[in-house]
């Protein structure tokens, strides 16, 4: 195999590659990256069993093969050389070794067969659709935050991504909890979606799917089926099983009959509680929010540290109120505001809080009070 590749090119498959694989394993060829070069491109295979990418990019195809490589020693070779270098990739099948050569540097780094590599299953995708990429970055960054990191509920270690219905019919929905917050997120259902069995996406699945997401012309082909997802642009496929096993009835945890409602500007809001709850400690970092007719304080006390106390005039004609809330998911819920307001809507002091944006109803938070 030999071929020459722009350095931009090569540095943008490896390193999406290479963020694949994981550092520990006891499989050797699992650190490794299977370059295939063929036509006039090379594509970069890489997996961790449970997420495989293939990254395409145009190359100069001087001697069609294939091998593998250390992913994460080749990105970091390719990091290292000046800009617009050309870099040429040559396999000595005699020796084992793949050669790197760029102006005058020089590599060789070990192989391993190419027949070892394993590659994922095919599946029969029963849905396949197209979202822009705008669309699907929202879906997914507004979640992310809410899901669950306790290995035990496994089925909470991902993204819920199904076919729902909300007042102006059907709707592409994402929901992500951890029995303390959760994040419902909605988007026009896209053509083809309609008969989408739901999935949930696992963790670093989002996170590596996340990269594929930063052009917004780009239009993102998913492909889903029982046991696994595909998201895949022209250069790139990623294909990810999804967790086995039921996303619990999110819906009985959304609160219906929420009446005191408070509008803050969702900026100053999440700088307060930011500020305050720099005196807390760090195991129970509660806020207590004191609510009176258009007046919202904002207190920490711990007996250990000290105090805080912060005032802000929000818009609220209710009854007074006193609720406690974790400082981490009070700022990372007003941190996925869009809008100028962020519009809480309270019970009582010992029930779930419903956040949403303005008027908009196609991203709403629930987040559990804390005693305080």
């Amino acid at each position: 195999m030999k071929l020459s590749i722009e350095r931009a090119s090569l540095l943008k498959a490896v390193a999406q590659a290479q963020s694949v694989v994981e550092r520990r394993n006891t499989i050797p060829i699992l650190a490794n990256v299977l370059i295939e070069a063929e036509g006039e491109s090379v594509q970069f295979r890489a997996t961790d069993l449970d997420i495989e990418v293939v990254d395409r990019a145009p190359a100069q195809v001087t001697r069609a093969g294939a091998t593998t490589v250390s992913a994460v020693t080749l990105n970091e070779i390719v990091r290292k050389l000046p800009d617009g270098a050309l870099v040429t990739l040559t396999e000595d099948g005699a020796t084992g070794r793949l050669t790197i050569e760029a102006g005058r540097s020089n590599f060789s780094l070990a192989t391993l067969p190419k027949e070892d590599f394993p590659v994922m299953a095919t599946s029969d995708y029963a849905s396949n659709f197209s979202v822009p990429a705008p669309v699907l970055r929202r879906l997914f960054d507004k979640s992310k935050f809410a899901i669950s990191t306790e290995e035990t509920r496994y089925y909470l270690n991902g993204v819920y991504m199904h076919v729902a219905d909300s007042e102006g019919g059907k709707v592409l929905r994402c929901v992500a909890t951890d029995g303390h917050r959760l994040a419902r997120i909605d988007a026009d259902l896209p053509q083809g979606a309609g008969d989408m069995a739901g999935v949930i996406v696992p963790r670093k699945t989002v996170g590596e799917m996340r990269k594929l997401l930063d052009d917004d012309d780009m239009q993102i082909a998913v492909s889903v089926s029982e046991t696994k997802i595909r998201f895949a642009t022209p250069d790139i496929t990623l294909t990810s099983k999804v967790i086995d096993g039921t996303f619990p009835d999110y819906t009985r945890v959304i609160p219906q009959g929420n009446t005191r409602k408070m509008e803050v500007d969702a900026s100053e809001f999440a700088k307060a509680v930011d500020r305050v709850a720099t005196v807390s400690s760090e195991r129970s970092r509660a806020v207590k929010l004191s609510l009176d007719q258009d007046k919202l304080i904002l207190s920490v006390n711990a007996p250990d540290s000290g105090a805080a106390e912060e005032e802000l005039s929000v818009a609220y004609s209710d009854e007074r109120l006193e609720i406690g809330f974790n400082a981490k998911y009070l700022l990372e819920i007003a941190s996925q505001v869009d809008r100028e307001n962020a519009v809480f809507m309270f019970n009582s002091s010992g029930d779930p809080t419903l956040m949403r944006e303005g008027n908009d109803t196609s991203a709403i938070y629930v987040v559990m009070p804390m005693r305080v």
